[in-house]
């Protein structure tokens, strides 16, 4: 009978969350104001877009008649891990965990890994889900802020620095969002030696790693233990719809952990992106052929464009499909006017630079999405933007 009081009374308490464990998610302006949530319908010449122009289902060959539509394997359809895996050096199908894309392994390595009192480096600008799922764990965030006066490059120095006893994670992006940039070999493997010397875990962001300029440089994942990497097939293939991602760890432990947040969150991916996104992957040289064409033909469009341009000035990109240009100091503009001129009269659409933490006076500019006549429009309207939104 006392026991049965003890319990009657226990259900009538109520639970309450602890506010400092509680999650406290915010919406990212990034996706407040992204074109999908304004509608595409109001923009016609989308120059906003991080990635290739999305791809039409009845332009691939996709075959779906024998597929089971069942739960799938929760670390990912083994074939589809074995073909990721083949592209690098010292990387097997266990080392890959396939996630609802680059997003969903963020997601749960930084819910995996960090808590309230551990402390993390991450640089910035970044994309907004490398800063703002931090912040609603509560963790201490050290920025390594990149600056246009120094080509946006990543100070080594700087990040060591900034470790701390309680550095649980450092987080990068290569090629970088917004600005195009790529570390080099160098400065990667210095950030693994970093991350090993101080018993914490390199985060690395590589969903543009296909779409570098030059060579790509190794996977980091394949460098150290204590590297993890991230990508997908939404920025370079143009099929984000699929929604499938990756994370690359060699830690079998470590591994398992991100398995088991997996699991809770979604169990496993669904089977039909899966296999859309394998036999796409498998035919993807020829599809990517047609990719790389378009995207090298509006890259030398923009570099034409930007490079003596009056009011506007940039850091060259080494690879992805956007830059961060921004008004050169001596320009006199109404910012808020350009936007506004710019979306509201000629349709077209940049993404500010409050979306990466940054002076509205930078904006981000994607050259891969857009058809080749939109994204020349796209340009010429920035230009009449400009001019209608100077002062005197």
């Amino acid at each position: 009978m006392l026991c049965y009081k003890l319990m009657s009374q226990w259900r009538k308490t109520p639970v309450l969350l602890n506010p400092i464990t509680a999650m406290k998610y915010t919406r990212m302006p990034i996706e407040v104001e992204s074109p999908e949530s304004l509608g595409y319908n109001t923009i016609e010449c989308n120059l906003a877009e991080s990635s290739v122009r999305d791809v039409q289902f009845k332009d691939i060959d996709i075959n779906l008649d024998e597929l089971v539509i069942c739960y799938g394997d929760h670390l990912g359809k083994p074939e589809l891990r074995e073909l990721l895996a083949a592209e690098f050096t010292g990387i097997t199908a266990a080392d890959v965990l396939l996630t609802a894309g680059a997003a969903g392994a963020l997601f749960i390595i930084q819910t995996a890994l960090l808590t309230a009192a551990d402390h993390l480096i991450v640089v910035r600008p970044n994309y907004a889900t490398n800063i703002e799922t931090p912040r609603a764990i509560g963790c201490e965030i050290s920025f390594i802020d990149l600056r246009f006066e120094d080509s946006y490059a990543l100070n080594i120095d700087a990040v060591n620095a900034a470790i701390q006893p309680n550095t649980k994670l450092i987080s990068i992006t290569t090629p970088h969002n917004p600005t195009g940039t790529v570390l080099s070999e160098t400065t990667l493997r210095q950030l693994c030696t970093l991350a090993e010397d101080n018993n914490c875990y390199l985060l690395a962001d590589e969903t543009y790693r296909n779409l570098a300029f030059a060579a790509p440089t190794p996977l980091a994942a394949s460098i150290s233990n204590r590297a993890i990497s991230v990508s997908s097939v939404s920025k370079a293939y143009g099929i984000p719809g699929i929604r499938i991602g990756w994370l690359i760890t060699k830690d079998a432990v470590l591994q398992n952990l991100f398995l088991a947040g997996k699991e809770q969150i979604h169990i496993c991916n669904s089977v039909v992106d899966e296999e859309i996104c394998y036999q796409y992957l498998q035919k993807k040289e020829a599809y990517f052929k047609a990719v790389q064409k378009e995207v090298a033909y509006c890259f030398t469009t923009l570099e034409s464009w930007i490079e003596n341009h009056a009011y506007l000035q940039w850091v060259k990109p080494s690879g992805g499909v956007v830059c961060f240009p921004k008004f050169k100091d001596e320009v006199n503009v109404d910012i808020e006017k350009f936007y506004k001129t710019l979306l509201e009269k000629y349709k077209t659409y940049v993404g500010p630079g409050h979306w990466f933490e940054q002076n509205k006076r930078s904006f981000r500019l994607g050259f891969g999405w857009e058809t080749r006549e939109a994204f020349v429009k796209g340009l010429h309207n920035i230009d009449k933007a400009i001019g209608e939104s100077l002062k005197s």
